[in-house]
């Protein structure tokens, strides 16, 4: 019993403050677009979906519908926390390789991304949407077809 309440505690403690630490943080992002004349990396091309042996429409629409919107993306946040274990600067950096084709969160917010564009909405407020967890209702599977 003396070996257990520590163990518990220990448990019990880790829990709570990796659930607080992952709520309050705002993953990496730029707060502005690039620089005047800043090349991005390239989203990835054709070519290199070609070889990332894609199983779903929706993960090559992700891809296109990164293509359309990188400067945007570039100012947003990816909620998967990629900056901590790969090192992204933003959601852009999710979409220069193979990530994002295997990422849920970075698809669902590549469109949301998308989709708010279209719909006249700045980088800034996308990124208020996405830390609002606004791109959790896009459906994945309704997005096999072409964007458009």
């Amino acid at each position: 019993m003396k070996r257990i309440l520590p163990l518990v505690a220990i448990a019990l403690f880790a829990i709570a403050s990796s659930a607080q630490y992952t709520q309050n943080e705002v993953p990496a992002y730029h707060k502005s677009p690039p620089a005047k004349g800043e090349k991005l990396e390239p989203i990835a091309s054709s070519a290199q979906l070609d070889q990332m042996n894609l199983k779903y429409g929706f993960q090559r629409r992700a891809y296109e519908a990164a293509a359309k919107v990188p400067r945007v993306l570039y100012q947003l946040p990816c909620y998967c926390f990629c900056d901590r274990s790969a090192g992204h600067q933003s959601l852009h950096s999710c979409f220069e390789g193979d990530h994002g084709s295997h990422c849920s969160t970075c698809m669902q917010e590549a469109f949301y991304a998308y989709q708010m564009t279209k719909k006249g909405k700045t980088a800034k407020q996308i990124r208020e949407g996405i830390m609002k967890g606004e791109y959790k209702s896009i459906d994945l599977n309704a997005l096999n077809g072409p964007l458009a």
